[in-house]
């Protein structure tokens, strides 16, 4: 069974999802779309993520402990992986991503797939910056994803 459930974050509101034990997606509410054969249901895996992310929100946390699936092509995957061994409170660029996932001149590939990013916070695609520092792109906005760097640097 799929299931999904609403959670109202600092910012806004999201939809978490799971599918088969993992979760599947968590994403800004104006995205819903991938997920419209999910049974709305909070379930113990869906309210255990909304407590992660509550912990999160209230800087308590700077690691998610969920069984992650995250749906996507093989180089996605790889990206997406990279993602996860950011250090809470760092950004990488684009290309710094493509050089750890030794195929350095990918970097337009890796922000393709960083948009592409089912699982957003929990998989930080927010601390991924321009090469020059720059805040560029985030499916939820730019202004959340200041946000999310400036609560991780413990300015928000």
């Amino acid at each position: 069974m799929k299931f999904a459930w609403h959670y109202d974050c600092p910012m806004g509101n999201l939809l978490i999802a799971e599918e088969k034990g993992k979760i599947t997606h968590l994403l800004f509410e104006s995205k819903d779309e991938r997920i419209h054969h999910h049974e709305i249901k909070e379930t113990p895996l869906l309210q255990r993520a909304a407590q992660q992310l509550d912990e999160y929100f209230n800087g308590k946390r700077k690691n998610f402990d969920l069984p992650l699936a995250p749906q996507g092509t093989e180089f996605q995957k790889k990206v997406w992986g990279a993602l996860l061994e950011i250090p809470y409170g760092e950004t990488r660029s684009y290309k710094d991503i493509a050089i750890q996932i030794e195929n350095p001149k990918a970097f337009r590939a890796v922000g393709m797939a960083n948009n592409r990013n089912p699982i957003s916070i929990i998989i930080p695609c927010h601390r991924v910056v321009g090469h020059n520092g720059r805040l560029v792109g985030y499916g939820g906005g730019l202004p959340m994803k200041e946000y999310l760097l400036d609560l991780e640097k413990g300015r928000s």
